[in-house]
């Protein structure tokens, strides 16, 4: 549908939304991205260690697999949060690649 020869643009966003843009917002999302793969860096590799996590409730978990690491992180930054779900995703769907 077209008003006046331009089309009207849609955004919907939850109320309290912060609206971010321009290069605060780029190295924002850079250093979100840096603290979620500084948390699983540990776990890769051959030479990969494991991970003591504990949650609110003092529950704990050890665990070298950086999905079961990314599923305990309790992301809010929507740039973090793309790789946490693309990282869940893939464990969903192949696992970890071994047989």
């Amino acid at each position: 549908m077209s008003f006046g020869g331009q089309t009207p643009t849609i955004v919907v966003l939850r109320e309290g939304t912060d609206q971010s843009q321009g290069r605060g917002q780029v190295i924002s999302n850079i250093n979100a991205c840096l603290a979620v793969q500084a948390t699983i860096k540990g776990t890769l590799g051959p030479y990969g260690g494991d991970l003591l996590m504990v949650d609110e409730n003092g529950r704990q978990t050890i665990t070298n697999d950086g999905a079961t690491v990314m599923k305990l992180l309790d992301i809010v930054h929507p740039a973090a949060r793309v790789l946490t779900d693309i990282a869940r995703s893939q464990d969903a769907e192949v696992g970890d690649g071994l047989c």
